[in-house]
């Protein structure tokens, strides 16, 4: 999953994409860089990040849509916890709801059965970016209870289990130890039927447990990504398409044959 960020205040590359001709560049060099879909996201969810309205995301969002989707052959998805936001997507091409309010919300439940979309659930244990918590050390118990939930909750609402993906949100609501005891157990996490994402690129994390700065975690989220794949999961998040995607396909052969 490559990310295309438009809105000029993301952590890793805000500002870059931020105009409907730069986007659907990057959006077509992921591609043919290897991507299988690409994720478009106009809320930053940054450490400080100020909250874009229901109103505002989507007046943002739209013209990017608009110039994107009839040009690529990949699927896309879009990063947004707003109900108006997905369905406008949706509406207009998007096959992917990724989801990122930590909660089952109704409304954007029905989107996804109405339009038989997939739907990217992502645990944030009642945290962001921001705030902590207290799991207990038992995150990846916590974690796997609201995958629990999310997928009776969605199964009993009439959404099939193969249009869910488990995302386990590192970096939301969870502090260093937290996010490294996750990407350790990803094994812990795996349900057979149903996909698993890890969204690792150029986090927190990465940056602490590898030393590097923010601009050069390249090396450190490919290493947590492979230590992913080892563990079992099916899609990784990057920034980094092309780079990220010979060393996934590597692990693959190794570790899945």
């Amino acid at each position: 999953m490559g990310i295309l960020n438009v809105t000029p205040d993301s952590f890793y590359d805000g500002g870059k994409w931020n105009s409907p001709g730069a986007a659907l560049s990057h959006a077509l060099q992921m591609q043919n860089d290897g991507a299988d879909i690409i994720d478009i996201g106009a809320q930053s969810t940054r450490p400080g990040h100020k909250e874009l309205s229901e109103k505002e995301e989507l007046s943002i969002i739209k013209e990017y849509i608009d110039a994107i989707i009839p040009k690529l052959s990949v699927p896309t998805s879009v990063d947004t916890f707003y109900p108006a936001v997905a369905e406008y997507c949706l509406m207009h091409g998007v096959a992917v709801v990724n989801d990122v309010s930590g909660r089952f919300n109704p409304d954007i439940a029905s989107l996804v059965k109405n339009y038989n979309a997939g739907w990217i659930v992502m645990h944030t244990g009642g945290g962001d970016a921001d705030r902590m918590t207290d799991y207990e050390e038992n995150v990846v118990g916590n974690v796997n209870a609201f995958f629990d939930y999310m997928l009776e909750k969605s199964e009993n609402f009439g959404i099939k289990r193969e249009q869910i993906c488990l995302d386990m949100g590192i970096g939301f609501g969870k502090d260093y130890e937290d996010n490294l005891t996750l990407i350790k157990n990803i094994k812990l996490l795996k349900r057979q039927d149903v996909m698993l994402l890890t969204a690792l690129s150029n986090k927190r994390v990465i940056k602490a447990a590898s030393h590097s700065d923010a601009e050069n975690c390249l090396f450190g989220t490919i290493a947590a990504d492979t230590a992913a794949v080892f563990g079992g999961t099916d899609m990784i998040r990057v920034h980094e398409v092309k780079e990220s995607k010979i060393a996934a396909d590597m692990a693959d052969a190794v570790f899945r044959g």
